[in-house]
């Protein structure tokens, strides 16, 4: 049976039930503890008791669409990330050092070391090693492209074109993937960013560089990297940063942009933006060998004159390329790439696809223009070139569609 509670300050009547005779009392008169209907499942928060989305408020006026940012973040941790990053430069510029320094991980430890006789005879090859790792509950599934014996022959006049077929050859396996049937487990195996490593001889870019950086400036995020800094005085390395600043601007090299900041960032952000902009092309130290200096144990080189420490700003830019790439704009060089880049390729794939089409109708249709009522016997002449490719082209698209349409049948079967 219902108690009938009073309110000293403020006394509102309440209502008979029909059926029992009891006096019914508003519900906030109550014991809310007692009476106050439970409040609706929400979402558990990955901030805990500090959830910022958390509402106090009374449920009639909490909707819930506030829990969004946290179902998204549920989501998103449960299936893990993915990043591919290529490496690409001549070797012993500390790249393969530079990637096991920056995920804390070894991915070359069963590397084999060429001699200079190999090199000498090396062709460009393209190696891909994956790791999974794991970080306070988020899953990142790494992907590292390396471009062993790019640079290192003697002509190396079109170095950069297993790397540009490579590239070229994700985004048809994604667009294919994405144009079948089941599309529910994509695999991304698209190159999120390059990091471009550049020689700290020199006064500046080489030819070679160049025309990497031209080939690939559409296709992928590049990032330049000045490798083995401790090369260079703090002197000759600004010298050296700002020739390839105007290099790149003096060629037209179109290099990874950072976002402009949204005027409600605060200060600290804006900052760092700032500051990560005027650090390109990154000067770079890598070194896997933990040392003590002053009581601390850092990852640095010992040098007769001192120690290079590979996290101190002072030294170089290796915490601000880590900043960049993982804790900030790791995201946005995944949308660039969707958006920009691969949409670019799309694009390009579907006016193909229509111009032959349209070649092909055309063909069809004069041919049939040019029919005769009574034809003439006559000896089949010879294709020309032209001919001959549209038949080849016409062979390979009907590969390609036997290939989905096998694919798709496998699918249609696995699903039942």
């Amino acid at each position: 049976m219902i108690r009938h509670i009073k309110d000293d300050t403020e006394q509102e009547d309440g209502w008979e039930d029909e059926d029992s005779g009891l006096t019914m009392l508003p519900t906030k008169l109550c014991c809310p503890q007692a009476l106050t209907p439970l409040s609706p499942s929400r979402p558990k928060s990955p901030w805990g008791r500090f959830d910022p989305y958390d509402s106090f408020e009374e449920d009639r006026e909490y909707v819930g669409f506030a829990t969004l940012p946290n179902q998204m973040h549920r989501k998103y941790v449960k299936k893990g990330f993915e990043f591919t990053l290529m490496v690409a430069g001549e070797s012993g510029l500390g790249k393969s050092t530079l990637i096991n320094s920056l995920f804390l991980t070894d991915l070359y430890r069963d590397r084999h070391i060429l001699s200079p006789e190999e090199r000498v005879t090396q062709t460009v090859e393209i190696v891909k090693q994956t790791v999974d790792i794991q970080e306070k509950g988020v899953r990142l599934r790494l992907t590292v492209v390396d471009t062993p014996g790019y640079g290192d022959a003697i002509n190396n006049e079109i170095c950069w074109k297993p790397v540009a077929d490579y590239i070229d050859q994700q985004f048809e396996q994604y667009f294919r993937d994405e144009s079948g049937l089941n599309r529910r487990n994509l695999q991304d195996t698209r190159v999120h960013c390059c990091l471009y490593f550049l020689s700290p001889l020199g006064h500046g870019m080489r030819p070679m560089d160049i025309e990497f950086l031209q080939a690939l400036q559409d296709k992928v995020n590049i990032v330049p990297i000045l490798g083995k800094a401790d090369s260079l005085t703090p002197t000759e390395l600004q010298q050296k940063k700002q020739r390839i600043r105007d290099e790149i601007d003096k060629y037209g090299i179109r290099i990874y942009q950072f976002p402009e900041c949204d005027p409600d960032e605060d200060e600290d952000f804006k900052q760092q933006d700032i500051e990560l902009k005027k650090s390109i092309p990154f000067a770079v130290i890598g070194s896997n060998t933990i040392i003590e200096v002053n009581g601390r144990r850092v990852r640095g080189r010992m040098y007769p004159w001192g120690v290079v420490e590979v996290e101190n700003e002072e030294h170089c830019d290796f915490i601000k390329l880590r900043t960049m790439l993982i804790r900030t704009h790791m995201q946005d060089l995944k949308d660039v790439t969707r958006e920009t880049h691969y949409e670019n390729y799309r694009a390009q794939c579907i006016q193909n696809l229509t111009q032959r089409v349209v070649r092909e109708r055309n063909r069809n249709k004069l041919t049939r223009e040019s029919g005769t009522d009574f034809p003439i016997p006559s000896m089949p002449p010879s294709p020309d070139h032209e001919t001959q490719r549209l038949i080849r082209e016409k062979d390979e698209e009907l590969r390609r569609m036997h290939e989905v349409l096998q694919k798709m049948q496998r699918q249609m079967k696995d699903s039942q």
